[in-house]
């Protein structure tokens, strides 16, 4: 069964159950199984090719055979302090990566390190410039800044604290419920928001210096609602995905088929795709004359789960 006529087998399902009558759960329960399923397709695929390549000593990269697609990536920036404040930073500047932030992006770095990103495209807010600035390093990427990919513009709650708001301001608890009406107008709307992030991610894949693999930095609302815009979920929806600190999220785009999702919020470890180094024993270290003893395993890095906050920034 050709991938093309599953696709449009799925686009049906979708229609005949009526896509956007079906419970929240139940759509994102839809989503992330898809994801995690075309998640490991993904990952087996590139593993396959990287295996084929080494074998035949290719210069090639493990991705030439997926030129016929575009993959976007998606990626949030690292913590910042008031993420772990819980303050709402909307828009406002001086708002830099913690020394967790940049070690978080740093294993982000190392592990899309195998893939071959093609442009560096960023929200012009300090937090997910730094991001871009440290995935860029040692691929010779110039980081383009795109105002668009800003964060929600939160107006007069921009600088408080999201338990506060909650307690004290009956507007701020209408907007979480609802996020596709705007209570003031100094808020930006969920589907405001949509409507420019989309609008400047289309514009960027089509130009040529975008190429086969753009990576976006951006924020939690923003990819959210990238997110929902290429899977189908309705905006006022987006907010249940979850999108840590650091992550990738990941859509692959051929020709005239549906978008597929293929990762939502994925924190993969450094060395995900790559073989396994042998590291020989340091006997030059070792006195000739001493006992032999054994050497402490090492044990695996733990992977990275990102940092929940109270709110998305």
């Amino acid at each position: 069964m050709s991938r093309s006529f599953r696709c449009r087998c799925l686009d049906h399902v979708r229609w005949r159950l009526g896509w956007n009558r079906l419970p929240a759960w139940l759509q994102l329960l839809t989503l992330f199984i898809a994801a995690r399923y075309r998640l490991f397709r993904w990952r087996r695929r590139l593993l396959l090719l990287w295996r084929q390549d080494q074998s035949m000593g290719s210069a090639a990269t493990t991705t030439d055979s997926m030129e016929k697609k575009q993959t976007l990536l998606f990626v949030r920036h690292g913590q910042t302090s008031w993420n772990v404040e819980h303050r709402l930073p909307g828009r406002l500047p001086g708002i830099p990566l913690t020394d967790q932030g940049r070690q978080q992006v740093a294993r982000l770095a190392d592990a899309l390190s195998v893939l071959p990103i093609s442009a560096i495209i960023s929200s012009p807010l300090e937090r997910a410039r730094d991001t871009a600035e440290i995935l860029a390093q040692g691929r010779g990427l110039e980081v383009w800044l795109e105002p668009d990919l800003m964060d929600t513009d939160v107006g007069h709650w921009a600088g408080e604290r999201y338990d506060e708001l909650l307690k004290k301001d009956p507007a701020w608890r209408a907007f979480v419920h609802d996020p596709t009406v705007a209570p003031a107008p100094d808020i930006e709307s969920f589907p405001q928001v949509q409507q420019r992030v989309v609008a400047a991610v289309e514009r960027w894949r089509q130009r040529p210096e975008a190429g086969r693999w753009p990576l976006f930095v951006a924020h939690a609302d923003v990819i959210k609602l990238l997110l929902a815009h290429y899977s189908g979920l309705p905006p006022a929806r987006a907010p249940l995905l979850a999108i840590d600190n650091a992550s990738v999220s990941i859509v692959e785009l051929e020709g005239e088929l549906p978008p597929r999702l293929v990762a939502i919020g994925w924190t993969p470890r450094p060395g995900w795709l790559r073989a396994p180094e042998a590291h020989p024993p340091a006997a030059s270290s070792l006195s000739p004359s001493a006992p032999a003893t054994a050497l402490p395993a090492g044990g695996s890095q733990p992977g990275e789960t990102g940092t929940i906050e109270g709110g998305e920034a």
